[in-house]
């Protein structure tokens, strides 16, 4: 057997782990927010320590599916793309099936999604888009990537970066927080919502914005993680 088809079989066999599938999907995340892929920011984002996420990295890199910029930041191979598109797909389906066909809010579904995306066939997974009647987003807004073709996963200009006195159109809201999307929810700030901003605090406080006739106040992190458009 050659070294090329022993290294081949190696990546189909990492790739099949909880662990790795959850990895693959955080790199995918992170570098589509355009936010640097280190270490210690997957340790972060996975609640573990440097030292493991460490280890795991040597793992996908000895199967092919990461590799180091000159600069050391951590980016997926295409073979670890592909990986990494996938179970993003599903976890998105997952979350859209749980959301539209299972009555739950968004705030409680990504955990839900977190741990049955491992779990769904392929067959499965395509049942679940078919019910779904084919969607291209997830309830955060975030794009389901095709089950063939290529995805660019990108994000629009966050809130925070609105003029005073602008109409923000939101397009997506990242899902990291359960009790920041109840809240924001709770203020009908979610994809599709048009969002006034009315004035902002000065020395780093909070902004003022309108949903409908309601004035809401949103710190300079709630307002980060609402990304989408001048209306």
């Amino acid at each position: 057997m050659s070294s090329q088809i022993r290294r081949a079989e190696q990546c189909c066999e990492i790739a099949h782990t909880e662990a790795v599938e959850d990895y693959l999907r955080t790199i995918f995340k992170l570098a589509g927010r355009s936010l640097p892929v280190t270490t210690s920011a997957l340790a972060e984002q996975l609640g573990v320590a440097p030292p493991t996420v460490s280890a795991m990295l040597k793992r996908l890199e000895a199967g092919a599916l990461v590799d180091r910029s000159a600069a050391h930041e951590i980016r997926l191979t295409a073979h670890g793309e592909r990986h990494a598109e996938g179970v993003t797909r599903r976890h998105r389906l997952v979350e859209t099936f749980l959301v539209q066909v299972l009555g739950l809010t968004w705030d409680e579904v990504h955990a839900e999604a977190d741990a049955l995306e491992h779990a769904i066939s392929e067959r499965l997974e395509d049942r679940i888009d078919s019910v779904l009647g084919y969607p291209t987003h997830d309830p955060h807004g975030d794009p389901i990537p095709p089950r063939t073709g290529r995805h660019v996963e990108s994000w629009a200009a966050p809130l925070g970066s609105a003029a005073e006195g602008s109409r923000f159109r939101v397009q997506r809201v990242a899902d990291d927080d359960s009790d920041a999307l109840r809240y924001l929810a709770e203020r009908g700030i979610r994809p599709g919502a048009v969002v006034e901003v009315v004035s902002r605090e000065p020395f780093g406080g909070p902004m003022w914005v309108k949903v409908g006739r309601q004035r809401h106040a949103l710190g300079p992190v709630l307002a980060d993680v609402v990304h989408g458009e001048i209306a």
